[in-house]
């Protein structure tokens, strides 16, 4: 793995309407990471993985992109065309289409919905998918409607989804929201063997998730960064128990 950052955020400011969402925040990613984003409501994470994507625009501030492209002027499309896919919270799928035509499609994203489905498809493409749906858990299901999944399957489809395009950095946005345990353990697994080769970013709440998944966890607050660190050491801090909890309440219960 390079020793480079893949993204590196500096100073980072986002404003609507006058209010800063994002405020002078700096946010360095390593290729091959998993970092989990946390922090209370309001405090700018979503709207960080927003201008990461190209969705809103920073105010001021740079975004450096494997260490070559300034990304903070450029629209959603091309941002995504180097390499940062963002999933949103509300799984985004073709649910009249089986599991296996969502990924055919996630592939081909250059043709028509019924070109790519009429095309002949090469063993190479066809092997890609078989080595996704088996990355995600799905290929029992791979002939199955995607209408027809439960919510946790149809995100982990979307997430295989993104995966067939091939980013270098994944921006999730609370993947495991109204997943069952189970689900929610086997997302965890999932995300540990995407940054094999991929770098994620995640927004999430479930504090319990976090602490079984993260290695590195990044706090904002009121758009700027509080802490930065191990699990551990961001529950004994004591001003971001102040911002989760008020004075004189057990750190260990963050989030």
């Amino acid at each position: 793995m390079s020793t480079a950052p893949i993204l590196s955020c500096e100073k980072v400011t986002v404003a609507f309407d006058g209010f800063k969402a994002v405020n002078g925040m700096d946010l360095q990613l390593m290729p091959g990471e998993l970092r989990f984003l946390i922090g209370p409501n309001g405090a700018g994470k979503t709207t960080m993985l927003d201008v990461i994507c190209g969705k809103v625009k920073a105010a001021s501030g740079t975004l450096r992109f494997m260490n070559e492209f300034d990304i903070s002027r450029k629209k959603e499309y091309e941002i995504a065309e180097l390499g940062i896919g963002r999933k949103f919270q509300a799984p985004s799928i073709f649910v009249g289409l089986t599991v296996y035509e969502n990924l055919e499609l996630a592939m081909s994203q250059n043709r028509s919905v019924w070109a790519t489905l009429r095309a002949t498809m090469s063993r190479d493409e066809h092997t890609r998918i078989m080595r996704q749906l088996d990355m995600i858990g799905l290929t029992h299901r791979a002939n199955t409607v995607a209408g027809g999944l439960s919510h946790g399957e149809k995100q982990w489809l979307e997430i295989g989804m993104m995966l067939m395009q091939e980013p270098s950095l994944l921006l999730l946005d609370e993947p495991v929201a109204g997943m069952t345990d189970t689900e929610t353990e086997k997302t965890g697994e999932l995300l540990q063997e995407i940054i094999k080769e991929r770098t994620v970013v995640v927004v999430e709440h479930d504090m319990d998730f976090v602490r079984s998944f993260a290695t590195k966890v990044t706090v904002m607050h009121e758009g700027k960064l509080l802490k930065e660190g191990t699990m551990q050491e961001v529950q004994e801090d004591e001003v971001v128990s102040e911002v989760y909890l008020g004075h004189g309440r057990d750190s260990r219960a963050v989030g």
